[in-house]
């Protein structure tokens, strides 16, 4: 049989082997903490710039949408405008007999053509120097 001081022998050794073991094992255990708590961290900074992200994107989108309302508004007004423009050329055609001209001799007695075209249609001077689709129009666009 086995002697005594052999199986103390065994004994001591898997006492050994199990400590180192259950070393090895805390070590694997902290080491996965750490890569853990290292991702933690990781994944904490990334949410903080995203949220940043977000903030920013949002503002931006904001002052987009307020620009938008304002050149809505800009728009609607100059819409407004021509078709004021519209009727009054329409309204000036049909007074002057469809010659775009409505401007009555008696009234306008003593002024020479130049003087009767520039104070009584004051927009066949604007549409002969600039044309109705000139580029300044479109200086609110």
């Amino acid at each position: 049989m086995v002697s005594s001081s052999v199986m103390a022998e065994r004994k001591e050794k898997r006492m050994l082997s199990n400590r180192e073991s259950a070393r090895r094992s805390r070590m694997r255990k902290q080491k996965h903490l750490d890569d853990l708590m290292l991702q933690v961290s990781c994944l904490r900074q990334e949410k903080n710039q995203i949220f940043t992200a977000i903030n920013v994107t949002s503002e931006h989108y904001i002052g987009v949408e307020a620009e938008n309302s304002i050149l809505r508004a800009q728009m609607m007004e100059l819409s407004n405008r021509l078709q004021c423009l519209g009727e009054i050329i329409h309204c000036m055609n049909i007074a002057g007999g469809g010659d775009g001209g409505g401007v009555d001799a008696g009234f306008a007695t003593g002024l020479t053509t130049a003087e009767d075209d520039c104070l009584l249609r004051p927009w066949s001077s604007l549409l002969i120097k600039q044309g109705i689709l000139g580029s300044d129009m479109y200086q609110y666009c």
